[in-house]
């Protein structure tokens, strides 16, 4: 019996004034694996993770996540959209890291971390500030929970970053290029934390140039060009053997 997909994309379309940047794209996330979504910039790759999310709203086609139909009840055959509290409670269950790590300047590591689970989820404060400092702990930044952002490396501040989705008790992960702000000698401690997510079974998409981390991590690679997928499957397959004529030339790009 095949299992529901924690994240299934059906037929989505996305346009941005006269650019269709997704164009019908369709693709199935099994719960517990992660998914390398990897194309040249412009190629729709970060529009498609937004519209998993509703950062992004669809044109046409359907998102369901974990077995919700996102943005959308269905009634009488019609859809209709979600009040905004409805929305925002389907989102707690998705994490997502950018590009940027949008932390609070004025709060220190720990209580950026806090701060969801209290605002949100109405945590206790005592039990989320413990529940923070653990997943500091998990990231590797015990020692740094009473820094402010601005005292933290790039690399540190991305990891606080992922400390705090994780604190929503996500079910999903979205990654949009975690690494590409970052000084080269700080992505290795961001991909490490990444490794040890993928290892417990956290379900993530991760938008990525990382070649090597999704042929170590990924599950399935994703190839993305002028919005629609070319190509997909396993990533040491693919990375090695790539059918398309588009993703040998990327690959031969980003070495």
């Amino acid at each position: 019996m095949n299992e529901r997909p924690m994240v299934r994309i059906q037929s989505v379309r996305k346009r941005f004034g006269p650019l269709e940047v997704l164009k019908g794209v369709s693709l199935d996330v099994p719960a517990g694996e992660v998914v390398c979504v990897v194309g040249p910039s412009g190629s729709g790759k970060s529009t498609l993770l937004r519209c998993v999310n509703r950062l992004e709203t669809i044109d046409s086609g359907r998102v369901w996540v974990n077995g919700e139909l996102m943005g959308y009840e269905e009634r009488g055959g019609r859809l209709h959209a979600l009040r905004p509290a409805e929305l925002c409670r389907q989102r707690r269950g998705i994490g997502m890291v950018f590009q940027r790590f949008h932390l609070f300047p004025h709060r220190t590591a720990l209580e950026n971390v806090m701060e969801g689970p209290v605002t949100v989820l109405r945590t206790p404060a005592a039990r989320a500030r413990r529940e923070a400092g653990e997943l500091l702990d998990r990231v590797g930044l015990a020692d740094r929970a009473h820094h402010y952002p601005a005292q933290l490396s790039g690399g540190q501040q991305q990891r606080v970053a992922i400390a705090r989705s994780l604190a929503m008790r996500p079910h999903l992960m979205l990654f949009d290029e975690p690494t590409s702000a970052l000084d080269p000698e700080l992505v290795q401690e961001v991909l490490a934390v990444m490794r040890d997510l993928a290892a417990s079974g956290m379900t993530m998409m991760v938008v990525t140039h990382e070649m090597a981390f999704a042929r170590e991590v990924g599950d399935q690679l994703v190839f993305m060009d002028h919005g629609v997928v070319l190509e997909r499957g396993h990533p040491r397959e693919v990375l090695t053997a790539p059918r398309h004529e588009r993703l040998r030339a990327f690959l031969g790009q980003v070495g």
